[in-house]
């Protein structure tokens, strides 16, 4: 079961800005991008996440390392949500089908007893 703390809105730009040495435009131009969507309080103060802090972490590793421009950047980004997708509903389906081989070999064994 995933963590929903990680999703759970707890810094401020000021602080994320720190503690991912990232000047605070730069994370409002990915903002306005469209590469993270911070929650926003009720004064409209933008409020980020751990797994908000991460994608930063990886759009930086991408952009200062890996030499991979912000169009790149997004392609990737939207890739490893799909991927994440995929997997989610494989484990999805995967915990059916094990489920369901458990109910076919129990009434197989019913049978066969009866």
């Amino acid at each position: 079961m995933k963590d929903d703390r990680v999703n759970e809105p707890c810094f401020t730009i000021s602080i994320v800005s720190k503690m991912v040495e990232m000047h605070p435009q730069t994370i409002r131009h990915y903002e306005r991008m469209g590469l993270l969507e911070p929650q926003r309080s009720d004064g409209n103060i933008r409020l980020f996440s751990k797994r908000d802090v991460e994608r930063l972490r990886r759009i930086q590793n991408f952009t200062r390392d890996m030499g991979v421009n912000l169009a790149g950047v997004e392609v990737i980004l939207k890739l490893l949500e799909q991927i994440d997708d995929m997997r989610a509903t494989m484990e999805s389906e995967i915990h059916e089908m094990k489920a369901r081989m458990e109910r076919d070999f129990w009434a197989m064994k019913k049978n066969l007893e009866e």
